[in-house]
Formats: C-alpha cells, structure tokens, sequence
C-alpha cells in the first residue's frame, strides 16, 4: 500500500481513540471548549491512540481478530488505571464526594479497589479507547482493515511516544493527592496484565467460519446501543455491577457466535464500533460536568460532537457496504466466469 493510504487510517485512529475515551462524554467542565481540548490532545493521543494502533497492529500482523484485540485492550486498560495514574486504588484520586460514595458502594476491601470503578475503568478502555475506534476507522479504509498498517519504524515511534505520555501521567497523573498504590496491588496487576496478554496471543489464529443467520446490522446495533446505555446508566452497586456484567458478557457472547458465521461482515462490526460512538455522544446531554460549565457552551457543544459523529458513521458505512459490494460482484463473475469454463449452467437462486 502506498504510504499515505496506511497513515491516513493511522492518523484517525490516533485522534478518535482520545476523543472518545475522554471527550465524548464531555464530564469535563473543559469539554465544551475546543481550544483547551485541541491543547491536550496530543498528549492523551499519546497515550491512548498510541496503544489502540499497536493493539490494532498486533491481532493484525498475527492473523487474529477482535477476541486478541478486547484481550490485549483490557491488559493496556489495567496498565493505565492500576500502574501509570494509579486511580483504580487512590481513594482521593478524584476530590469529588460522589466519587467517594461510589467507591465505597462496592469497595472490595483486600484488593483495595471497587469493582464498579474497576469496571468503568478498564471497559471504558477498552470500548472507548480501543475497540470502538479501530473498529470505526477500519471502516472507513475498508481495504486496508486486514492488513498492517506500519513498518518497523512505525512501531517504534508509536512505542516511544507512549513510554513518554505514560511518564507524565505516572509522575503527574492530576490527583487530588498524592498516592501510591501498595507493591502488592501493583505486582498482582502486572501479574493479571500478564495473563490476559500470553492468553491474548494463546487464541488460535483463524476461527472456523460456518454457515448461519446473522441479524441485520440495525439490529445489531441496536442491541449494541441498549447494552452500552445501560452499561454508563446503571447505578455503581453490586446489583448494578451484577446486572452491568451479565449484559455486557451477553453481548460479548452473541457477537463472538455471529462473527463466526459467513454472513457476518464488516458493516456489522461497524455497527457495533458506531453504537459504541453514539451512546457516549447522547448520553453527553445528560452528564454533568466536573467543575463550573457553561451550560450553553456545553449543549452546543454536545450537539456539535453528535453531528460530527453520526456524519462519520454515515460516511464510513457508505465507504464499507460499496467495498462489500464490489467484493460481491466481483466474486459473482469469478463464479460465473468457472461455471463457464466448466460447461456448468448456473442453477437460478
């Protein structure tokens, strides 16, 4: 591929994986401000596009698909909440009583952590900062979703530039105090985060396809949007963690049967990825921000984010559904073109 078709995708996952995982949601009184967000872009890109390329790069140049990806996803997540900032243990990390509340509404006392937060934090990483935008931007470069995107160089650069983000977040991780987490928590966090990347690339390379019904990807979708609503919306309770859990495994187990059938193609992974998307976006309305907001500034801002999101689902639909159309048709003649030669008639469908 020519160079600027393999940077073009590398570039927009690099800018969306940022701006999904902490702008869309717009919990931060800053949110509403594009100036300020475009000053601290490029360092959050660092930190999260960085790893979502890499994520992305490694299933890829394996042959594995989005079971390696969501692995390696949580792992990174870990990484980020329990080794560099440390919130996943910093009762304080946070100087804001509801998030003392919520801690303490499901605190898991010998690991020094709650569950609720635990898992905000590493599956909002892992939806928001990795899976939804590779998924999105795999879409909107149809052709080049299955194949690596950089060469060695690449790689290095994308590595070094998120050992140097991870430094600043780890020596200034933005705590209300200052904390570190006991040498056990993080010994049994790396221990975890080594698990999930030796089984990540234990997975076998290829499913087996097989014959089957898919829903349509509306549907799909629409069950994806349900779960992830629910997954923001729930109260940070055991039941609401309980319930949280049940739903997304629900979810994770249907799409991990569908995605083994033929009839499952890449405009359905972007349904989910564009569900992903869109519950952050709507649910934007409805936060509160942290801090003193301009309310107007927010809600313009909110819907600016929702125009701009939906205007890059429809674009990167149209660009997957004519490539799977054009793959279709060009598989059509190819059979036609060896019944010919094989003196077969084709069989009417």
């Amino acid at each position: 591929m020519r160079l600027r078709h393999r940077l073009l995708p590398v570039a927009g996952v690099l800018v969306l994986s940022p701006l999904a995982a902490e702008f869309l949601i717009g919990y931060d009184a800053g949110s509403g401000h594009q100036a300020g967000m475009l000053s601290v872009l490029p360092l959050i890109a660092c930190l999260y596009g960085t790893v979502a390329v890499l994520i992305r790069e490694a299933a890829r140049r394996t042959g594995r698909g989005w079971p390696t990806i969501l692995l390696l996803g949580t792992a990174f997540g870990l990484i980020q909440a329990g080794l560099i900032d440390q919130g996943l243990f910093n009762p304080a990390y946070i100087d804001d009583p509801s998030w003392t509340q919520e801690r303490q509404a499901t605190l898991v006392p010998f690991l020094g952590l709650s569950a609720a937060q635990l898992l905000n934090f590493v599956g909002g990483h892992v939806i928001w900062s990795f899976a939804a935008p590779i998924a999105v931007i795999e879409a909107c470069a149809p052709r080049q979703a299955g194949r690596p995107w950089l060469g060695r160089t690449g790689i290095a650069v994308l590595v070094l530039l998120y050992l140097a983000a991870a430094a600043v977040f780890h020596f200034n991780p933005g705590s209300a105090t200052p904390f570190t987490a006991a040498p056990g928590q993080l010994i049994g966090t790396a221990v975890v985060v080594v698990g999930l990347t030796v089984a990540a690339f234990a997975l076998p390379r290829r499913g087996v396809v097989v014959a089957g019904r898919v829903p349509p990807p509306w549907l799909v979708a629409g069950a994806a949007l349900t779960v992830l609503l629910l997954h923001t919306l729930l109260p940070a309770t055991w039941l609401g963690v309980t319930v949280d859990l049940v739903l997304l495994s629900l979810l994770g187990g249907l799409l991990l049967r569908w995605s083994g059938r033929r009839a499952w193609h890449r405009v359905h992974v972007l349904t989910v990825g564009g569900a992903a998307l869109l519950a952050r976006a709507v649910l934007a309305f409805t936060v509160e921000p942290w801090g003193e907001a301009d309310y107007a500034v927010k809600y313009m801002s909110n819907a600016l984010v929702l125009t701009i999101v939906v205007a890059l689902l429809a674009w990167a639909w149209r660009r997957t559904a004519r490539t799977e159309r054009t793959s279709a048709d060009g598989a059509t003649r190819r059979t036609a073109r060896s019944d010919a030669a094989a003196g077969r008639t084709p069989r009417s469908r």
